[in-house]
């Protein structure tokens, strides 16, 4: 195992299709690309189609961000806030992403849009299925930079049992094929700080949109 600044890298199956993977990316420079893309397409809380506003503030980089309002959830090429398009995604996001893909035995996978999520403590993302890609048979990477959080993992029908694991700054999750509509979320983010982003925890959720 490779030892990094917050503990060593390992391997945790989730089930068929499914890994976490410990301290993957402990690099405090990816935290700077957040801030440099934010500085471009701020964060911000989006709607649901319902109207909710939702709790956990977003952005996106690559070629196309997740977007939510009343019109529904898609994706699109430019930021609705900005009119312009969404930041590049740094190639240490692409690298990172598919490297991750790879260890977790998706070789191939090319992500083209990155949502960034920033959790504040008193916020959570509840059970849901990550079903609007046109490519389906993509996995999904998901970094934990920042404070700790509880993530919760199920199965493809939203009654199948869930299961809780913790997080940490530089862990990674991977799931796709069987577990690819897996029901996932986020339990109510804990008070803290963490010394690379305060008292926030981010995530960064890479996709194949299109």
């Amino acid at each position: 195992m490779e030892p990094d600044l917050f503990g060593t890298r390992r391997d945790e199956p989730l089930g068929p299709g499914a890994m976490i993977l410990r301290g993957f990316a402990p690099d405090p420079a990816m935290v700077e690309e957040v801030a440099h893309i934010a500085g471009i397409s701020p964060f911000r809380q989006m709607q649901t189609p319902g109207g909710r506003t939702i709790g956990v503030e977003m952005t996106n980089c690559g070629a196309l961000g997740w977007v939510s309002d009343r019109r529904g959830y898609r994706y699109e090429p430019l930021d609705p806030l900005t009119g312009r398009p969404w930041p590049e995604m740094p190639q240490r996001f692409r690298q990172l992403a598919q490297e991750a893909a790879a260890r977790a035995g998706f070789p191939d996978f090319r992500p083209d849009a990155c949502l960034v999520n920033r959790y504040v403590p008193g916020v959570k993302m509840g059970l849901h299925q990550d079903r609007d890609e046109a490519d389906l048979d993509a996995p999904i990477v998901s970094v934990s930079l920042g404070l700790p959080a509880t993530f919760q993992f199920g199965g493809p029908r939203r009654g199948d049992p869930v299961a809780k694991h913790a997080l940490t700054h530089g862990d990674l999750v991977v799931w796709g094929g069987p577990a690819r509509l897996n029901w996932h979320g986020i339990l109510t983010l804990k008070p803290g700080e963490h010394p690379l982003t305060g008292a926030a925890r981010i995530n960064l959720t890479f996709r194949r949109a299109r």
